[in-house]
């Protein structure tokens, strides 16, 4: 799923990447071997955001689910997940643009702390680099509350940090690569058909989210069993 919203980060992140890169020293900005640690940590800083947002909703997600029948509970979030990663997969693919309106959830929480991440600005150190990365990560993105949708489904805090950390984690090669290959990734996120098929592959992940059945490897493990 990081992976296939990649195209979405190239879009919306570029920008902030370049903020940061245009924040380092003109000697570190031309040379990619010391630009590379800098853009590392900056993305670092977002994947543990992202972690940390993870294990918050783990434990909301506990919490109302010890209010219902486990199983009942479950299903409702998982039902409700599907919807949001359909609902994604649509605006993907652009059929679907007012999906974007989700953002308006954390718009209160990120005016909050986008100060802190202005005061490290200019970036001098990879720790300055981490702590920008970490408030970047709370920037609202419809595609980040894709993935928190998906990870309330997970079955606890620690299944759901993880599902967020290997979200991150698949988002990383484009947006780490946006300074190496910006000309490829923008012309592929511009392409409708890309898109098309991008947002179609979402749509497929969250059919298989709210029919689990239909999951090849579900499908295997019951095989295995019955044998």
């Amino acid at each position: 799923m990081g992976l296939l919203s990649s195209m979405h980060c190239v879009g919306m992140c570029g920008s902030i990447i370049g903020t940061l890169t245009l924040s380092l020293d003109a000697d570190i900005r031309q040379n990619k071997k010391r630009l590379l640690p800098f853009v590392f940590n900056y993305n670092a800083g977002r994947v543990t955001s992202y972690t940390l947002a993870g294990s918050l909703l783990g434990v909301v997600q506990s919490l109302l689910v010890m209010s219902m029948d486990e199983s009942t509970g479950y299903r409702i979030l998982q039902i409700l997940s599907a919807v949001v990663m359909g609902s994604a997969g649509f605006y993907i693919a652009g059929w679907f643009p007012r999906f974007a309106y989700i953002e308006k959830i954390g718009l209160h929480f990120w005016r909050a702390i986008e100060p802190y991440g202005r005061k490290l600005i200019p970036v001098k150190t990879y720790r300055q680099a981490y702590l920008f990365g970490m408030v970047w990560g709370w920037l609202p993105c419809s595609l980040v509350y894709t993935a928190l949708a998906l990870a309330s489904t997970a079955g606890g805090v620690s299944q759901s940090a993880f599902t967020m950390l290997f979200f991150g984690l698949g988002t990383i090669p484009a947006v780490m690569g946006i300074g190496i290959m910006t000309g490829i990734l923008t012309k592929l996120s511009g392409l409708q058909r890309f898109r098309q098929l991008i947002g179609i592959l979402m749509i497929a992940l969250a059919l298989l989210a709210a029919i689990p059945d239909l999951n090849p490897m579900r499908l295997q493990h019951a095989q295995t069993m019955g044998r």
